[in-house]
């Protein structure tokens, strides 16, 4: 629910979809595109703001999906770097993204690693 509100709190930002396998909901994307990212107007980016797959059906491709579908929206509309953020640790999704291709671009963003990929380099794996 707190996504939702957020989407349409940044209608102009947010861009939620629904996962979908046939008729059965198995998850949850937001990305945002074209955040002001340091908040003056010095770096707009666009990337995965939420992805949530529910327990069950992880590790079936549904994941992977959402990121590819994201990463083609965001080549549609131009833009060449895709970026996520990811709670580090051993039970985070950090190895899910770096097998996709992200990588940390050295910042933290409250608590988190921030990752990159170039979208002209697309997905790996």
């Amino acid at each position: 629910m707190k996504s939702l509100a957020e989407a349409y709190v940044h209608p102009g930002i947010a861009w939620p979809r629904l996962i979908l396998d046939g008729d059965r909901p198995v998850g949850f994307l937001m990305a945002c595109l074209g955040i002001d990212w340091y908040g003056d107007g010095s770096e707009i980016r666009s990337g995965l703001w939420r992805l949530n797959i529910a327990a069950g059906e992880q590790g079936r491709g549904y994941g992977r999906f959402a990121v590819e579908s994201v990463a083609e929206e965001l080549r549609r509309r131009g833009t060449e770097k895709f970026y996520v953020t990811w709670h580090p640790g051993p039970a985070g999704p950090e190895g899910f993204y770096l097998g996709l291709g992200f990588r940390p671009d050295g910042e933290n963003s409250g608590g988190q690693t921030v990752g990159v990929l170039d979208l002209a380099q697309g997905l790996s794996g």
